[in-house]
């Protein structure tokens, strides 16, 4: 958490950049159990949570379903929130990629992402050496995490599911979808063979994160 933190906007308090972080994290979240992650009052929760709304960087969802416990109102972070999480460099990328296929066209556009994932490929397997598809699924989320996606893994029953909160990439991705496919290649080839992956949530689909389902 830290190490991402570090790379939010300095424009915000230090309290107002944990409460971002806290429901980039956990969208949708309500203010009940943004306090308890935090281990803040409710009140100063709450307060927080109004600043970030009026400042446009988070939005409300209400609940349709009527459950015990579980709050009316849970919040998610807006387009103008994500601003505050690292997007390297995205305004040069995004003319770059427009100007690669201007002058070479889709083909020369494929060409430059497959040299990209090669190299990608050897950093990865560098880093994610391990004797299990576990260990190598654990060393590939930790490197995700330090790359700035916020990824966490999660169990559920005997899957597993690579959770990435954001997306350091995102405004390449949108012009240019062939990225995602091709992290999805990468994956592939760290984990091997005898797995499947399947992405569940997609941001660019309007989901609030990307979530692998990660099959043995």
């Amino acid at each position: 958490m830290n190490n991402t933190s570090k790379n939010l906007d300095n424009g915000l308090s230090s309290a107002l950049h944990k409460v971002l972080f806290c429901i980039k994290k956990n969208a949708p979240i309500g203010t009940t159990s943004i306090a308890e992650h935090l281990s803040m009052s409710g009140e100063a929760a709450r307060q927080h949570v109004q600043k970030l709304f009026k400042m446009g960087l988070i939005d409300g969802e209400k609940n349709d379903e009527i459950q015990v416990g579980r709050p009316k109102q849970q919040w998610i972070i807006t387009q103008e929130g994500n601003r505050y999480f690292p997007d390297s460099h995205a305004q040069l990328t995004i003319q770059l990629i427009d100007s690669v296929k201007e002058v070479f066209g889709e083909e020369g556009l494929s060409k430059l992402i497959n040299e990209r994932e090669h190299k990608v490929l050897q950093q990865y397997e560098n880093y994610c050496r391990a004797d299990t598809v576990v260990g190598r699924l654990k060393k590939l989320t930790e490197m995700r995490f330090n790359e700035g996606y916020m990824a966490h893994l999660e169990k559920d029953g005997d899957d597993y599911l690579l959770i990435e909160e954001h997306c350091p990439i995102c405004s390449a991705a949108k012009v240019c979808q062939k990225f995602c496919r091709s992290e999805l290649q990468l994956f592939q080839s760290i984990l091997g063979k005898d797995v499947s992956i399947q992405r569940e949530q997609y941001l660019l689909e309007a989901g609030q994160r990307c979530v692998y389902r990660i099959k043995f």
